[in-house]
């Protein structure tokens, strides 16, 4: 007869119950680190609110010393498609897309093939790109100008995307080179056994490992482009191939200023940006400390 080795409910030990977790109290470093990040993101953000309020405000209201406006002017931003800057908002969207497009397709190949190669000159060549970065496009406007009136592209698109995409080229390279210089060869190398080429490796494998980096050269480029002003304002003359930031301009008069207009077309041209920065801005953070870590 067998005999039932279990030990009764009565002989069981009884299992030992944690009491529960007392919840820690943030340290006094995390306070004053979050105090400072909140005070940072208000001095930041005050001056957007008050552009936003002021757009709301009436012509007679511009002078009140309230912070609120006591009447809000909802028309004026219905204003802005009335106007005609419609037209010059899609004439900025082309121009910033078309110069992302631009530095994308001449960035990739130079940062990939330095990154990859250790070829002659290649130090001399990420100087040289790390150089060009220096130049600013105001120092060179006469040139700039002279050159594309040359070539008959004053006032057309065309010239706004080429030195847009010409100036924040250097950037997107040495974003990208530091990026495809952090990921390992053996991935593409396996690639290669396992039967692609190099175009085959290089999209399937390292373009996806790589694409923080690619969104954080997308990003910047375009909003370099998106707030550029000086050059479009010398190389455009009719008001229709004018980007947004110059007609904007338009609201400035010698002897009065149109705020509460000029303040509802910078809240309309601030929003794209906001939307595309905020759907990828984790990436871009991944972009940016690409090649820190090894």
């Amino acid at each position: 007869m067998a005999v039932n080795t279990l030990p009764s409910q009565a002989t069981r030990p009884r299992q030992h119950v944690r009491p529960p977790a007392r919840r820690r109290m943030p340290r006094l470093k995390t306070v004053l680190v979050a105090a400072a990040a909140y005070v940072i993101s208000f001095v930041f953000l005050f001056p957007y609110v008050v552009m936003l309020l002021t757009s709301l405000r009436s012509q007679e209201s511009l002078r009140e010393v309230s912070f609120w406006p006591k009447e809000w002017v909802w028309s004026n931003l219905a204003n802005f498609w009335t106007s005609g800057l419609a037209g010059n908002l899609w004439v900025t969207l082309k121009v910033a897309g078309g110069s992302t497009v631009l530095v994308l397709l001449v960035a990739l190949p130079a940062a990939y093939y330095s990154a990859r190669h250790n070829f002659r000159g290649r130090t001399a060549f990420l100087i040289l790109v790390l150089i060009t970065q220096m130049f600013q496009p105001t120092a060179m406007l006469v040139g700039i100008y002279r050159e594309f009136f040359q070539f008959g592209l004053v006032d057309s698109i065309w010239s706004l995307i080429l030195v847009n995409g010409g100036f924040n080229l250097a950037f997107a390279v040495w974003i990208l080179n530091a990026y495809f210089a952090s990921i390992p060869r053996e991935l593409e190398e396996a690639a290669f056994i396992d039967g692609n080429g190099r175009f085959g490796a290089l999209f399937r494998i390292t373009l996806p490992l790589a694409m923080p980096g690619v969104i954080t050269a997308l990003i910047f480029t375009f909003i370099a482009a998106w707030n550029e002003f000086v050059v479009a304002l010398t190389l455009t003359t009719t008001p229709e191939n004018q980007p947004l930031t110059v007609a904007l301009n338009s609201f400035i008069g010698q002897y009065q200023v149109d705020w509460q207009n000029l303040f509802a077309g910078s809240v309309i041209a601030t929003i794209p940006v906001i939307i595309l920065f905020a759907l990828i801005e984790r990436k871009v953070v991944g972009g940016l400390t690409a090649g820190s870590i090894k």
